[in-house]
């Protein structure tokens, strides 16, 4: 995989993965102009993540059967469409349905990442997987700056048409540029599925996956809840300053590209367990919100830069056992992730209300001792079984 190929391939993930998240910044401006009440302009963003959870079950397996480069184009040709309806909706359903299409769609993230696995060389796996993952970190935390700038320049509609815009030639260029990567296999839709299913029921993607769940967990904790306090006493804080906090978050697009070559050199394994404790203290920082702006920045660099180094991580590892089946698994994975952000998500809020940010931060620091239980858990048992299979070689 050239240069070229791999940068098309990271801006496809930030593109698709931003179309979802574009909404959050801009959630008060499209309530008003699309006459949705303040407390269910959440669903502006609710509808696009469903969406989203739905196409991970049932187009992502698609992979396995279909030429990816093909289903790359016409996923992104989709997603224009949902943001260019969204982007001109003249009444809320509209917008919503534009959205639910583009959520959808976007799982041409996971569709790009089965992709990049499949054309690498086993040598050239998690670099390539760590430099495309990096446009998915762009495409979430890029957005809120970029969203809320273009919003107060032009509208909250101008966002969605420029996404819609870039998709359609990413679209173009998706065929013009990438390799062909036909499927040879013979398998239904349906066995497809089925053996998405099966998934669950192996040691080795069922621990990646609960590390996720907890690990994203985690991760939407800081940034589903960060800007409550930040707006609020002693900081007041606008919504542009609150987005600025994104760039911070940037830097962790270098650890994704880092981490991968680290799982090339056979260091997935401990490139999780060191990332997953920098995650735990990260949150020693974040917790002095109340007083401190600049351990909030260096807890949020360092939080962003565990989890797409665990991420990338997983991905790498979980590619290289099921390289038959790579967006299956990638998919099955990502509904991990999915139900973690989720969680995270509606359960900051809450505990904000009732404890201030004491109640996240627990919260977050709980969820990523979770995740460091979960890897050193499996470890051992890894450890242990490995042990066992030495000592009856030596046996036999």
């Amino acid at each position: 995989m050239g240069r070229g190929v791999r940068l098309l391939l990271a801006v496809v993930c930030g593109v698709a993965v931003a179309g979802v998240y574009a909404g959050q910044p801009v959630l008060g401006p499209m309530g008003h102009d699309l006459g949705v009440p303040r407390d269910s302009v959440g669903w502006f963003v609710a509808v696009g993540q469903l969406g989203y959870l739905a196409g991970l079950v049932l187009l992502v397996p698609l992979g396995d059967m279909l030429d990816r480069r093909g289903l790359i184009a016409a996923h992104l040709g989709l997603v224009a469409v949902g943001l260019a309806v969204t982007a001109a909706a003249p009444v809320a359903w509209v917008a919503f349905s534009g959205l639910a299409v583009a959520g959808v769609f976007a799982v041409v993230v996971q569709t790009t990442v089965a992709y990049a696995a499949s054309i690498s060389p086993p040598e050239e796996r998690g670099r390539n997987l760590g430099v495309v993952t990096s446009g998915v970190v762009v495409g979430i935390l890029g957005t809120r700056v970029v969203t809320g700038s273009l919003a107060d320049l032009w509208g909250w509609r101008s966002s969605y048409l420029a996404l819609a815009i870039l998709a359609a030639v990413l679209c173009v260029l998706g065929l013009a540029a990438l390799p062909a990567d036909a499927r040879t296999g013979t398998e239904r839709y349906g066995q497809v599925i089925r053996s998405l299913g099966g998934l669950f029921a192996q040691p080795t993607f069922l621990s990646r996956g609960l590390i996720a769940f907890f690990l994203f967990a985690s991760f939407g904790t800081l940034w589903s809840g960060m800007a409550l306090p930040l707006a609020g006493e002693p900081w007041n804080l606008s919504e542009a300053q609150i987005g600025l906090f994104g760039v911070a978050g940037l830097a962790s697009a270098l650890g994704a590209a880092r981490s991968g070559r680290w799982g090339d050199a056979g260091h997935a394994g401990r490139v999780t367990g060191i990332a997953l404790a920098l995650l735990l203290g990260s949150w020693l920082a974040i917790g002095q919100l109340g007083w401190s702006l600049l351990l909030l920045v260096i807890g949020v660099i360092v939080l962003d830069f565990a989890v797409q180094a665990v991420h990338v991580s997983n991905q790498h590892i979980l590619t290289a056992a099921h390289a038959d089946r790579t967006s299956s698994t990638i998919g099955g994975y990502m509904v991990f992730y999915s139900l973690g952000s989720a969680l995270g998500a509606s359960a900051t809020t809450a505990l904000f209300d009732a404890a201030g940010w004491t109640g996240p931060t627990i919260l977050g620091a709980a969820l990523a001792l979770c995740a460091l239980a979960t890897w050193a858990l499996t470890a051992r048992t890894t450890n242990r079984r490995g042990h066992h299979a030495h000592l009856g070689m030596g046996q036999g």
